[in-house]
């Protein structure tokens, strides 16, 4: 893969997270879907890769800049992955094990130590486990959880190109 293919993956990755995140602010503030604190943990790690990508596409590196770049995109790719699974497995929980709703996100950031928040949003809530959006059956977490693989795809191609 050469320089200018590399480029144009990574713009095809800013490109394709530029799109999700659009659709998430379509989906809250045109079909009215709030999204919980998971939610919102995603919405960072789609934003992370596409703006890895981003800066990527526009340094336009050589092989070794070009792993660097692919290696953080790959690292963000996986946290956020990490993420959807986890959401998509508490929207799989039978009713009775869901998770209590707990304050809000906004709330926990002004009153908590940020690992205190990390740990409360990944242990989710009721909310995170409520289904109000399908496609094809799949929620959106199960989508993101798709964009999140499809980019760690592509990164791994733009990290082992041997050009």
């Amino acid at each position: 893969m050469g320089l200018s293919s590399r480029r144009n993956l990574f713009f095809l990755i800013a490109l394709a997270c530029a799109a999700a995140i659009g659709f998430a602010l379509y989906a809250q503030h045109v079909l009215g879907l709030e999204p919980c604190p998971l939610c919102i943990f995603q919405r960072v790690g789609v934003m992370a890769v596409g703006s890895i990508a981003l800066l990527a596409a526009i340094h336009n590196p050589g092989r070794t800049g070009g792993r660097l770049w692919a290696g953080l995109g790959i690292v963000a790719a996986l946290a956020g992955g990490g993420v959807a699974a986890r959401h998509v497995w508490l929207q799989h929980l039978p009713p009775d094990q869901v998770p209590a709703c707990g304050p809000g996100l906004d709330y926990m950031l002004e009153t908590m130590p940020m690992s205190n928040v990390l740990s409360k949003v990944l242990k989710g809530s009721g909310e995170c486990a409520s289904i109000d959006w399908t496609f094809l059956g799949m929620s959106m977490p199960f989508w993101t959880g798709v964009l999140f693989a499809a980019m760690l795809l592509l990164l791994l191609m733009a990290f082992f190109s041997k050009k």
